[in-house]
């Protein structure tokens, strides 16, 4: 890029209005942040304020020019992605980047969410497909408060889990620059649910036990805050992950520069919710 176009591109940078919804989740929250950071006008938003996407005019997207899209559990239940796109497209948004899943890039999970961005007639697009995520592992915060113990079901079954702040910065590159397409994001190697509990453990400087649940265990547990199909899937997911599931995507560092932080990175940052 030569010096007027780069300097063409920092007027247009400063002068961007991004809206960030989900902006109190664990990718809203750092987005929001380092955006706030690189001097970009953002506005970050949540049902707390009022912004619901299964009421897509509740949308304040007077003179935005890119949008993050994250669905909640319960937008997923019955909102309808394309009434949303059809207000960001009328309101001459000029880019959408939405946080899927990696599930639906290896045929677990519909793609019905994509189509409806994708399918839209906006300009720009760029799509984030995450493997699980590190901060996951928050679930386990009040049984290692309380007795420094984790019960989990498959103890020695690697996923690549990503931490969420490297999925905020990949977003923030495809909402103020010219990431478009779809994207995979992953950390930079295998990690079982009991390196994870090792990692927490060192972060803490403390033993803490890992107890190997059954499926059914797990099954009974999660079926008290998870719908069944949610539950099957994520089992299946976490027990018998496909070799496209496990693979390490090369697109973190592309997209950043730098190989993605590790689970034990996170863990360090995070200790404070597992004392």
């Amino acid at each position: 890029m030569g010096i007027v176009a780069f300097a063409a591109y920092l007027v247009r940078w400063e002068r961007m209005m991004i809206l960030v919804t989900g902006a109190t989740g664990n990718v809203g929250r750092p987005l929001v942040r380092g955006l706030e950071q690189a001097g970009v006008a953002v506005t970050g938003v949540s049902r707390r304020d009022g912004v619901d996407l299964t009421r897509p005019e509740s949308l304040p997207l007077d003179g935005v020019e890119a949008v993050f899209l994250m669905t909640p559990a319960e937008f997923l239940a019955g909102g309808d992605l394309a009434a949303v796109m059809k207000v960001v497209v009328a309101a001459r948004v000029r880019k959408v980047v939405l946080l899927s899943s990696q599930g639906v890039g290896t045929g677990r999970h519909p793609g019905d969410l994509e189509d409806a961005v994708t399918g839209s007639g906006i300009a720009e697009w760029a799509v984030l497909r995450p493997s699980n995520f590190d901060s996951n592992a928050l679930q386990w915060a009040p049984s290692i408060n309380g007795q420094r113990v984790v019960a989990a079901p498959f103890g020695d079954v690697g996923l690549p889990a990503v931490d969420p702040a490297d999925i905020a910065e990949v977003a923030k590159v495809a909402l103020v620059g010219d990431l478009n397409g779809v994207v995979t994001l992953t950390g930079p190697e295998l990690v079982t649910p009991r390196q994870q509990v090792a990692a927490i453990a060192d972060a803490l400087g403390e033993p803490v036990r890992f107890a190997e649940q059954s499926r059914a265990e797990a099954r009974d547990q999660m079926l008290r805050f998870m719908p069944e199909p949610f539950v099957e899937t994520t089992l299946e997911l976490l027990g018998r992950p496909t070799a496209d599931e496990q693979r390490v995507s090369p697109d973190v560092e592309r997209v950043l520069g730098r190989a993605p932080r590790t689970f034990g990175e996170w863990a360090e940052r995070s200790v404070g919710a597992f004392r």
